[in-house]
C-alpha cells in the first residue's frame, strides 16, 4: 500500500459529532479516491464486560458502515474497535493513514467546551493530518456550502516550514473541482521587526509581508495549475482571519507547528484558537 492508498480514518462513538464526522470522513475519502477505515475505539477506563463491549463497538460499526454506505455506495470501506484510550489509538492508527477525522465532541464532552479532549489530544499528537468537524452543519448545509462557498483557507507561517501544510491544502482544493485556495499570511510590525523588516513604515512592511508569501508559495501554482489561488497577507492576528474565514470554507487548514508545549500541547496558539473556535471543519497537518 503506497501512500496515496493510506485509508481516511474516521473516528464514531455515537454521538451527533462522530456521525458528522463519518459523513465528511465518507465524502472526503470520495473525493480522494481513497478507502475508509471507520473505527470505534473501546476504551480501557469502561466497566462494561469486555464482550459486551465489544457486541456494543460491532453494533455501532454496523451502524456506521450502512450510514457510510448510503452516502457512497462503491466505497471501500472497513472496520476496526480498538481497546484502548481513545487519542492513544488514534495516534497509533495515524501512522498508515491518510487522515484521521473527528468529531468536535464525543459522547464524554461537555456542553460548555468547545471541543473535546481526545478531539484536541489526536489533533496535537497524530501523524498525519486531522481533521476536526465542528457540528452545526447538516448534509445540506456542507452541500450548499461547497456549492456557494468553496474556498479552502490556508495558514502559513514565515518562520517555519509550510510545505506540508500547502501540500494538503492544494490537494483538498485539487480534489473540489472550481474551489478556490485562499492562502492567508498574518503579520505585525512587532513580526515585521523579529524578521529583520521595517520598523516604522507600516507600507513598507506590508510589501515585505506580500513578497515573503509570494515566496513561501512560489511554484505551488505550476504543480496545481487547476486551482485558482488568491494571497491574503493580513496585517494582524492571522487565527481571526482563519477562524472568521471558516465560517464560509469548505475547509481551513492549519499547520500544527512546534510552541504549543507551553499550552500543554503540541498545538501552535494559532492551530489551537483555530481548531478551538473554527465554525467549519479544520485540518491540523503536523509540520
Amino acid at each position: 500500500m503506497t501512500a496515496h492508498d493510506l485509508p481516511v480514518i474516521a473516528a464514531v462513538d455515537g454521538s451527533s459529532h462522530s456521525w458528522e464526522a463519518l459523513d465528511w470522513a465518507t465524502h472526503e475519502a470520495v473525493r480522494r479516491g481513497l478507502p475508509l477505515l471507520i473505527v470505534n475505539v473501546r476504551p480501557l477506563t469502561s466497566r462494561t464486560d469486555e464482550e459486551v463491549q465489544l457486541a456494543e463497538a460491532q453494533e455501532l460499526l454496523a451502524q456506521a458502515l450502512v450510514r457510510a454506505s448510503g452516502h457512497a455506495p462503491g466505497l471501500p470501506t472497513s472496520t476496526l474497535a480498538p481497546l484502548d484510550f481513545p487519542s492513544a489509538a488514534l495516534t497509533s492508527l495515524s501512522r498508515d493513514a491518510s487522515m484521521v477525522v473527528v468529531g468536535s465532541r464525543g459522547l464524554g464532552g461537555f456542553r460548555s467546551l468547545l471541543i473535546g479532549s481526545n478531539s484536541l489530544a489526536t489533533a496535537s499528537m497524530a501523524e498525519c493530518p486531522v481533521v476536526v468537524v465542528h457540528s452545526g452543519r447538516t448534509d445540506e448545509d456542507e452541500a450548499e456550502a461547497a456549492e456557494t462557498f468553496p474556498d479552502i483557507a490556508v495558514g502559513v507561517a514565515a518562520d517555519e516550514s509550510s510545505e506540508a501544510v500547502l501540500e494538503f491544502a492544494f490537494e483538498a482544493a485539487a480534489a473540489r473541482p472550481g474551489s478556490r485556495l485562499r492562502i492567508v499570511h498574518g503579520w505585525t510590525m512587532f513580526s515585521s521587526i523579529l524578521a529583520g523588516g521595517p520598523f516604522v513604515d507600516r507600507k513598507a512592511a506590508a510589501e515585505v509581508a506580500e513578497r515573503t508569501l509570494a515566496e513561501l508559495t512560489a511554484g505551488w501554482t505550476g504543480k496545481y495549475p487547476g486551482v485558482e489561488v488568491v494571497r491574503e497577507p493580513v496585517n494582524g492576528s492571522a487565527s481571526r482571519t482563519l477562524v472568521t474565514a471558516s465560517a464560509t470554507a469548505a475547509l481551513t487548514v492549519v499547520g500544527r507547528r512546534k510552541g504549543g508545549e507551553s499550552l500543554g500541547l503540541g498545538l501552535s496558539p494559532v492551530a489551537q484558537t483555530t481548531v478551538t473556535h473554527a465554525l467549519g471543519p479544520v485540518a491540523v497537518v503536523p509540520c
